[in-house]
């Protein structure tokens, strides 16, 4: 199983500054100074360590161990045995053997850094590079450490011409550095300068001149003359990441960097007389730092206290649930969901959300199932997951995705659905190399699965669940095109006796109804609205796209041809003349009864069930939909300000509001999401 390892100070001072400062202070109610005392600690001992932990490359090999070999358990004994020597020395090396495969690992430090600045980057190579596994080779640059393992004794090997890289891209701000040539020139000169002292000096130097730094850094188990071929060939090919303002040359046996920003401390510099004395300026400079630490320890310990109370509250409500879901038999270990997606292989990857990946994975049973694998960046993606896990544990529907359990103690959260094979309704009717176009009985059996699990969601429960994210992508089929309706994480459900909820906006563009893009106001209409858009787009086999276009917009053209008595010519023309022009009629008229501009003349999702299914029951006249006008948008920014003009039942009054939308995307869809709190 990968490691996961928490990078940070020492185990032995945090839990000292835990234990005696903050724990009892916080419960004497002196938290101000425990705050200080442990932010103070932290700025210490991180301010050069956060630099170097920047991660300049990860490279890892294609080929796999050999069948029935214990590669994973040996490559934790590896990193073990590694751990031991870094500690120790700052760098190691250690291999582990087996009759079928060995392995072999490469852990070094580069010489600028103090032992517990090392320590630091080296804890965090470890926690990434284990992303390679199950691969049989890895290696992994950080600005102030490297790590590699791999499946053959490399410790000699200095260059190569498949896996030595280069980095330009730059952490300094704008890459540009200079245009001139003497930018070039000092660049160069500089070079040679730190390649040549490392190679005398034992294969570390650093160097500062003409407002340029450079490293040069040669692992510890090279000759001198391969350290000298590793720096000839870096220095050639770094001088190509000119003339921006910083490049790193990641090879097998070196590593070296130049930059515009001062990356180590004046007491690295050889040769510097002055390195142990502080001129009047930098005097000064300490003199000012120090004064804003202050200033920054006192604004920040409130909020650190404001914050531990939040999380502790947080942790508390974690532990109930947690609780309650082992009680329950929904939380499933996350080593096993682990082993289920094979470390969750690429090759098992089946889809990509807004929130994380999906993978397909088999239980021990022999089940298979599908795993959905969020990565926490916002709070707004832990309430989803928690969402999500709430509203849907308890329902079983033939036509909703139903959800097996969770992990929510390992280090990512999981979710375990059950494994719907045939991929999503948009891979179907959007995607240009179709492997199979749905048929006329296919696509009705579709409409009228989802319109029995929404008509479930809003009426069949004790509370109301509204989706709020109704579309193509978020529809499996399964093995025999049966829809199942999936992504919950945008749902909310409100009692019977409310009228609406009025909420933040979240959802797709082109599929949320008018009066809740326009004033937050959140029925079950809401959920109708979307799925008149996403019938019209079943039928007539073209995606909705969000606002009027000078071809017209899906519903707008649906409109036009629903006004002339001439609907069946939005039928999808892969479907020939194989299907009853009648129904196709009758059913692009139930898409647009449901995207109607007015909320309370849509049809519930109950009536619209029995209007696909009853064939006497009469289908009433629709009204025009809301059409979107985008005269002001710009196509080019990703956070824009839009007007929404709505023609509400053909009358010439307008709403409007405005908004800014941050957009988000998936594998899936390119669908714009809003999402306002």
């Amino acid at each position: 199983m990968p490691l996961q390892l928490r990078i940070g100070v020492s185990n032995q001072l945090q839990e000292f500054l835990l234990m005696n400062c903050l724990v009892p202070s916080l419960r004497r109610r002196r938290w101000m100074i425990a705050v200080v005392i442990f932010v103070a600690a932290r700025m210490l001992l991180f301010s050069v360590a956060e630099s170097t932990i920047y991660e300049a490359g990860l490279f890892c090999g294609k080929s796999l161990p050999p069948p029935n070999t214990t590669f994973i358990p040996m490559f934790v004994t590896l990193m073990e045995g590694l751990s031991q020597r870094v500690t120790a020395n700052g760098s190691g090396q250690n291999a582990v053997h087996s009759s079928k495969v060995s392995i072999y690992t490469l852990a070094q430090c580069y010489g600028y850094l103090r032992h517990n600045d090392c320590l630091q980057c080296y804890a965090a190579s470890r926690t990434r590079l284990p992303r390679c596994l199950p691969s049989v080779s890895g290696r992994i640059y950080f600005d102030g450490c490297f790590l590699r393992y791999d499946n053959h004794s490399f410790f000699k090997e200095s260059v190569d011409s498949v896996t030595d890289k280069v980095n330009c891209s730059s952490t300094v701000g704008d890459e540009a550095g200079g245009m001139d040539s003497d930018f070039r020139k000092n660049v160069g000169e500089l070079l040679r300068n730190v390649t040549t002292s490392a190679v005398v000096n034992g294969g570390y130097a650093v160097r500062e001149g003409k407002g340029v730094f450079g490293l040069a850094q040669c692992w510890n188990t090279l000759t001198k003359e391969g350290c000298r071929a590793c720096f000839a060939k870096a220095r050639r090919e770094i001088t190509g990441c000119l003339p921006g303002r910083e490049g790193r040359a990641l090879y097998t046996g070196c590593y070296v960097r130049y930059s515009t920003l001062k990356f180590f401390s004046n007491q690295s510099l050889e040769g510097n007389s002055n390195s142990g004395v502080f001129r009047r300026g930098e005097l000064i400079a300490v003199v000012l730092a120090m004064i804003a630490f202050v200033m920054l320890c006192l604004f920040s310990s409130y909020a650190a206290f404001r914050r531990w109370k939040k999380q502790k509250q947080e942790r508390n409500n974690l532990g109930q649930i947690s609780y309650s879901y082992n009680k329950s038999g929904l939380n499933f270990k996350y080593e096993v969901l682990e082993k289920a997606t094979n470390y969750f292989n690429p090759e098992r990857k089946v889809g990509q959300g807004g929130a994380g990946s999906v993978y397909r994975g088999t239980l021990p049973s022999g089940k298979t199932v599908a795993v959905k694998r969020l990565f926490f960046s916002t709070r707004q993606w832990v309430d989803e997951f928690f969402n999500e896990v709430n509203l849907i544990s308890g329902i079983e529907h033939k036509s909703l995705v139903k959800l097996l359990g969770c992990s929510i103690e390992g280090p990512e959260s999981l979710l375990v659905y059950e494994f719907v094979p045939n991929k999503s309704l948009e891979h179907y009717l959007f995607e240009k190399n179709k492997v199979k176009v749905l048929s006329w009985k296919e696509r009705y059996n579709i409409i009228v699965g989802i319109a029995e699990g929404l008509s479930f969601l809003h009426e069949g429960l004790e509370l109301r669940i509204i989706h709020r994210d109704i579309k193509s992508s978020n529809v499996l089929l399964d093995e025999n095109l049966d829809p199942k309706i999936a992504d919950f994480g945008l749902a909310r459900c409100f009692a019977a006796d409310k009228t609406h909820l009025s909420t933040g906006i979240a959802g797709t563009l082109g599929y949320m109804a008018p009066e809740y893009l326009i004033k937050g106001q959140l029925t079950e209409k809401a959920d109708v609205y979307s799925f008149g858009v996403l019938v019209l787009e079943i039928i007539c086999g073209r995606k909705s796209n969000a606002f009027v276009e000078e071809s017209g917009s899906l519903l707008q053209t649906v409109w036009k041809l629903y006004k002339t008595n001439k609907l069946t010519e939005s039928v999808d023309p892969c479907l020939a003349d194989a299907y009853p022009a009648k129904e196709a009629s009758k059913v692009l008229t139930i898409g647009l009864l449901c995207a109607q501009a007015s909320a309370t003349q849509r049809p519930s999702m109950v009536d619209v069930v029995q209007m696909l299914t009853d064939e006497n029951r009469k289908i009433p006249e629709p009204n025009q939909p809301p059409f979107l006008n985008t005269s002001s948008i710009s196509a080019c920014s990703t956070r824009s300000s839009y007007s929404l003009n709505s023609l509400m039942s053909g009358q010439a009054t307008k709403a409007q509001a405005s908004y800014t939308s941050t957009e988000s995307f998936s594998n899936q869809s390119s669908d714009d999401h809003l999402r306002m709190k």
